[in-house]
């Protein structure tokens, strides 16, 4: 039988990054390229007790139905932490729970933009909402980023020249792929520009609080005013990346659509993994949990630039995060990254090609994404070792 799919989804390509999964179930590959958290950061102890601890007092709650909005004391800690520790929440705003980080992409451009809207995006970036904007059909636009973030000048012009622009994605502090942070003043721009053009801006957040260098820059939606900013944030990278458990603060108005889009989609976010992290916040402390995070990617980002330094050739750029999990090394124009990958793969190095990354999938690309946080510090010695071999190989 032939299958006939949907315009929405036919054009979808696999994820890059899953397709290189396929490689990674030879031990004798150095994967490079994933973007999970440390396995070393999981609270795997204090986690057990707790989880033991739910299914002997309580375990009906964990195991029955919920509400869409989230479990409403876990709703309660973020809300009150997000106002503590990064000033967002106004009287308008209100928080939900959603199935990481990415439901909240997916959901916020599911209730805000019709088909052929247009949304901006920086240029390259994180693939999962990519896919997200493109399963509906949007006009999708990457707009380059410099050493401080978003090209300003391009953005206000992709905002005069496109067509009904509904939203603007960003992430701000320790980009996906890139590893950049965005300025402050950038910051206060493109919030001025979603005014004077009047779009929305989607703020995405997984990373922000894995800062090991610098100080922090305060997010965009603590500058929010009239209500414009929606901002993601998540656990994954703070506590369990398989747990899945994500949150949205958003005006009400937009919270009250994502519910109604959320219940249609998964009915709530898995409820034992919600009290879970609301036990966790009860009876540990998560801010010594993520400054020990911070220092062991510390150590492992500063392993990998000092081994970057040593072997890559010199006309290869690599960009060097205060913190987050990536940073982004681009090769001279004349280079093909996607071979590049190839190459490397061959020789035992799993590494994502620049491609994945782009607004436009059929734009070339000479960069490629390294991810520290995942590999071992042998790992890393030996990953960029051949990397830099095969560098040699490939730039003569």
């Amino acid at each position: 039988m032939e299958y006939i799919f949907s315009d929405k989804i036919s054009p979808l390509k696999p994820s890059a990054i899953r397709e290189i999964f396929k490689f990674l179930s030879d031990p004798k590959v150095i994967s490079l390229a994933a973007g999970n958290p440390a396995a070393e950061s999981f609270p795997v102890k204090e986690l057990a007790l707790l989880s033991k601890e739910i299914f002997e007092k309580n375990p009906v709650e964990a195991l029955q139905y919920s509400i869409t909005e989230g479990y409403t004391p876990l709703r309660e800690k973020v809300t009150n932490r997000l106002k503590q520790k990064f000033n967002i929440g106004k009287d308008f705003d209100e928080t939900i729970i959603v199935s990481g980080g990415q439901q909240g992409i997916d959901l916020s451009c599911k209730v805000l933009c019709n088909e052929g809207d247009t949304v901006l995006c920086e240029n390259p970036s994180f693939i999962g909402a990519l896919n997200a904007f493109r399963a509906y059909n949007v006009n999708l636009k990457g707009v380059d980023i410099e050493q401080d973030g978003i090209d300003i000048e391009k953005l206000e012009m992709s905002l005069q020249n496109e067509k009904n622009v509904k939203m603007i994605y960003v992430i701000p502090t320790f980009q996906n792929p890139s590893g950049v942070t965005m300025s402050l003043e950038k910051r206060k721009k493109v919030y001025e520009l979603a005014r004077k053009y009047n779009a929305i801006i989607l703020e995405d957040n997984p990373y922000g609080e894995l800062r090991f260098r610098g100080e922090d820059i305060p997010t965009i939606k603590s500058f929010d005013q009239d209500g414009r900013v929606i901002y993601c944030g998540s656990f994954s990278k703070i506590l369990s990346a398989g747990m899945r458990v994500g949150f949205v603060n958003a005006p009400k108005e937009i919270i009250q659509k994502l519910v109604v889009a959320k219940q249609v989609n998964d009915v709530h976010t898995n409820i034992f993994f919600q009290i879970l992290v609301n036990k966790y916040l009860e009876n540990y402390d998560i801010d010594a949990h993520i400054e020990g995070i911070r220092q062991l990617y510390k150590k492992k980002c500063d392993t990998m630039l000092n081994m970057i330094d040593k072997c890559f050739d010199k006309r290869v750029i690599t960009t060097r995060p205060d913190g987050g999990i990536f940073l982004w090394c681009t090769m001279p124009s004349n280079c093909d990254a996607f071979q590049f990958s190839k190459k490397a793969i061959e020789n035992f190095v799993a590494i994502v090609p620049g491609s994945a990354f782009n607004a436009d999938e059929n734009a070339p690309t000479h960069s490629f994404r390294l991810n520290y946080s995942t590999p071992t510090k042998e790992q890393i010695e030996k990953g960029i070792t051949i990397l830099g071999e095969v560098l040699k190989q490939f730039l003569m």
